[in-house]
């Protein structure tokens, strides 16, 4: 017979059986990232135009190989805690991982139009917005990514334009790969099989705020204004909410690296043209404004798909507020549960900045 829990064991038990998995997952990417750490530049000279788009494929690649590889290790670790934490009906986390990133004939075009909404109606206005009301934001992300700098992986953007333009046929798409299966395809998606799905959402969408965040340590920003790094901290806190829950909710992550690698071209476009001597209004007025207006098109256009998701959503994250009846949550285990999942997403970072 079962012992009796209380909620507030439970929330702390669940939290650290999902640290504990990911743990294992980091050190397995770690393990995997000394690849393209090591051989490459031995493989490479790491002056040649070629060399970050391989690196970032080599990353992306790795870390697609590493996370299913070694959910499979930490499955057959920690089996007899899934047992106990995790549903009856739980797959293999491996498959679980990997079915992400099925696309079928039936649900491509789907898929498309979710990843073309989160493009047009939640990338473009924050960036456009962003950097329209805080125009010193774009000298900010100049400086701060160091195209310059000795040991640099964007010194594409001080390269000429063809060089660029190879360069972001790959990097983005790379990048976007990498962040969108560690953060919602392995965090996101695993968190909801050990917690309530809003806390895996808000656990690693404060995770990928703070990703971004800890630009602010690096040498390139130091004694600039912190302001920066904040926003850009509310904004993938804010795209993350929402990322996470399309990725939980249609079980595909397409649609984020989709939208996530077409809003790094833009912003990739949007550094070279401020680093070659072009201010924002020629983003703006050639690229955003345009953007911008297919935007609002498809937003009437898919009107009635967008208040559905819409109400999903809020309905989801009001939810996250109230008392989870799964586990008889009191008012103060609730609160408990708010501010640990806010500590653990700092705990992961903090995880991530010292192994990944």
């Amino acid at each position: 017979m079962r012992r009796f829990e209380t909620p507030l064991k439970k929330i702390i038990k669940q939290r650290f059986y999902y640290l504990f998995e990911v743990l294992i997952i980091f050190l397995g990417i770690f393990i995997f990232m000394l690849i393209p750490t090591f051989l490459l530049p031995f493989l490479i000279d790491v002056n040649s135009v070629i060399f970050e788009p391989l690196y970032y494929l080599f990353r992306a690649v790795m870390l697609i190989t590493a996370i299913p590889l070694f959910l499979y290790l930490a499955a057959f670790l920690m089996e007899k805690q899934r047992k106990k934490l995790i549903l009856e009906e739980d797959i293999s986390p491996s498959r679980n991982f990997l079915s992400l990133f099925n696309i079928t004939k039936k649900n491509f075009k789907f898929q498309l139009l979710y990843g073309v909404l989160l493009l047009f109606l939640i990338f473009i206005p924050l960036d456009f917005f962003s950097y329209l009301f805080s125009p010193d934001m774009l000298s900010w992300t100049a400086i701060a990514l160091e195209p310059a700098g000795e040991f640099s992986l964007n010194s594409y953007f001080n390269e000429n334009y063809y060089i660029f333009l190879f360069s972001i046929i790959i990097i983005p798409l790379m990048v976007a790969i990498y962040e969108e299966s560690l953060v919602r395809g392995f965090l996101s998606n695993r968190g909801s099989d050990y917690l309530n799905r809003m806390s895996a959402v808000i656990i690693t969408s404060f995770f990928f705020g703070l990703l971004h965040f800890d630009i602010v340590f690096l040498r390139p920003s130091l004694g600039l204004p912190i302001i920066f790094p904040i926003i850009w901290f509310l904004q993938t806190f804010f795209v993350g909410i929402i990322l996470a829950m399309v990725v939980l909710r249609k079980h595909w992550i397409f649609p984020a690296i989709f939208a996530h690698t077409l809003n790094n071209v833009i912003s990739s476009f949007s550094i070279w043209n401020y680093i070659n001597g072009q201010d924002f209004s020629f983003m703006t007025i050639f690229v955003y404004i345009p953007l911008l207006i297919i935007g609002i098109i498809l937003f009437i256009w898919q009107i009635s798909r967008i208040k559905e998701s819409l109400s999903i959503g809020f309905k989801e994250l009001k939810s996250y507020f109230k008392r989870d009846e799964s586990i008889e949550e009191r008012s103060s285990d609730t609160i408990v549960r708010i501010i640990m999942d806010f500590l653990f997403g700092l705990l992961i970072f903090m995880i991530g900045v010292v192994i990944l």
